[in-house]
């Protein structure tokens, strides 16, 4: 029978797989393993094979066969040993993968054409997709420091099974963030940690909430197709400048709204309105999930409060750190009505199956520290000045084009003349510069005239590139 190694935490040295079989002992077994190793390439040249003792506990054999093994392989070439850097495999060993590297490059070689690739295939040049925040301003330092200190300071506990609601420090420091910045009335207990916006709807729906569910006319399409494959029906609700039109809300027992920043039109709820879907839940028995995408993100006045304020018991409040630190890290919160949290956590299950409890206790420590206020201010001014220096460029390039919506969020709405969007998109994938047109976020059952428009993201690109993009962009957009 072939035997192999046997993996020990209690040994030292890499693992590695060989299986000893075939005639003449042990160690002739051992050689030929660690021969074709070599020669499949699994073993590529330049890598360090464990120590004799490490080696010869897990193989189960004496610490002799496997000096002798390695000493022949060295006689032979296909090892390389030297004091104090170990057994390794010899740097001109012959693998599959060198076979392939020489004969590319051997004279008289016939010459690899490359593929035509379309440019949307390549990647754009310039990515001014919407949802985005600047990947390079990722706060690296900040964010280790935290991840020290929650690692320090985290309870043995934390090692084990995670609570589906959440660790207790974030719920915690979410509580207060959330009442302090964004005016939410809540507690630790009515807070159950998720990996983003998708999640909470996948939790919600149809376990906890059932539809038909009314929607703004305009929203992502990815969730109306994660609430379809619930059976969940979708209604649209027409929008206009001051936000959706809440007094047409039906029969449904549940509404979606992005009240502080309309996605993508860029229209905060008027105050009537948001007063008036209160009444509507209060009246109806029904429920406002309050999508608070970006809500930090407000440049032309402070940040309005969040919906959920106005009636902790009407609204679940959903937020993540997607846009304000980045979607990387796969961390949200639902700020639920007492009567749904234990709801909620039946559905989520015993155990934490999403959000890791180290990211937790490190964006926990991430808040409290003040970092996050920190970051989002410092973020805050460099999205606004990207926002006016937009403005101020189709300004000067394209005084035809209009930049709609309030001065917020990651992304503006570009307006264009009637009957030219789906040019300019075209026009924006074969020039590599990634966008997406309004239409692509309308409502399929949506009744309303729909606007030819762009959506730029104009978080997405790093500084450094920014500029670059602008004038792509403007060279994308139709004539007047």
């Amino acid at each position: 029978m072939a035997e192999s190694w046997v993996n020990s935490a209690e040994r030292i040295g890499a693992d590695l797989h060989l299986e000893l079989s075939g005639p003449g002992g042990r160690r002739a077994a051992l050689t030929r393993a660690l021969r074709e190793a070599v020669r499949s390439g699994r073993l590529v040249p330049g890598t360090r094979l464990p120590p004799y003792r490490s080696l010869a506990a897990d193989l189960g054999v004496a610490r002799n066969t496997v000096a002798d093994a390695y000493a022949e392989l060295v006689a032979e070439g296909w090892l390389t040993a030297r004091q104090g850097s170990g057994t390794r495999v010899a740097p001109g060993v012959t693998t599959p993968q060198g076979r392939q590297r020489r004969d590319a490059a051997a004279p008289g070689a016939p010459a690899r054409v490359p593929k035509k690739v379309p440019p949307r295939a390549r990647g754009p040049r310039h990515d001014l997709r919407q949802g985005t925040p600047d990947a390079s301003s990722f706060p690296r330092t900040a964010w280790l420091a935290s991840c020290r200190r929650a690692l320090q300071q985290a309870p043995n506990e934390a090692f084990g099974p995670g609570d589906p609601a959440g660790r207790p420090e974030l719920r915690q420091a979410l509580a207060a963030y959330l009442a302090r910045a964004r005016g939410v009335r809540t507690e630790p207990g009515r807070i159950v940690i998720c990996s983003g916006f998708a999640h909470a709807l996948r939790l919600l729906f149809p376990r906890v909430l059932r539809g038909p569910l009314a929607v703004e006319s305009y929203g992502l399409g990815f969730h109306r197709d994660l609430l379809a494959d619930a059976s969940v029906r979708t209604v649209p609700l027409p929008l206009d400048e001051d936000g959706a039109l809440v007094d047409e809300l039906g029969r449904e027992r549940a509404v979606l709204l992005t009240p502080a920043h309309q996605f993508p039109t860029g229209g905060p709820l008027h105050a009537e309105r948001r007063a008036a879907v209160i009444d509507w839940a209060r009246a109806r028995g029904g429920v406002i999930l309050e999508d608070d995408y970006d809500g930090e993100f407000r440049y032309d006045r402070k940040p309005v409060g969040a919906l959920q304020g106005l009636d902790p018991e009407r609204v679940i409040h959903i937020g993540s750190v997607s846009k304000s630190l980045s979607p990387a890290l796969r961390l949200g919160w639902m700020v639920l009505p007492e009567r749904f949290v234990d709801r909620v956590l039946e559905v989520k299950g015993e155990r934490e199956a999403w959000a890791s409890a180290l990211d937790q206790l490190s964006l926990a420590d991430f808040i409290e520290s003040g970092s996050y206020d920190r970051h989002v201010r410092r973020m805050r001014q460099r999205y606004r000045g990207r926002r006016d220096r937009l403005v101020a460029t189709l300004a000067a390039r394209a005084p035809h084009v209009e930049v709609t919506g309030i001065a917020a969020g990651l992304h503006a709405v570009l307006r264009l003349p009637p009957g030219t969007e789906q040019s300019a998109v075209k026009a924006a994938v074969w020039q590599g510069v990634a966008l997406d047109g309004l239409a692509e976020f309308r409502h399929p059952e949506a009744v309303t005239s729909a606007p030819d428009g762009l959506v730029v993201g104009y978080a997405t690109p790093a500084e450094h590139a920014y500029g670059a993009a602008l004038d792509a962009l403007c060279d994308v957009l139709p004539p007047c």
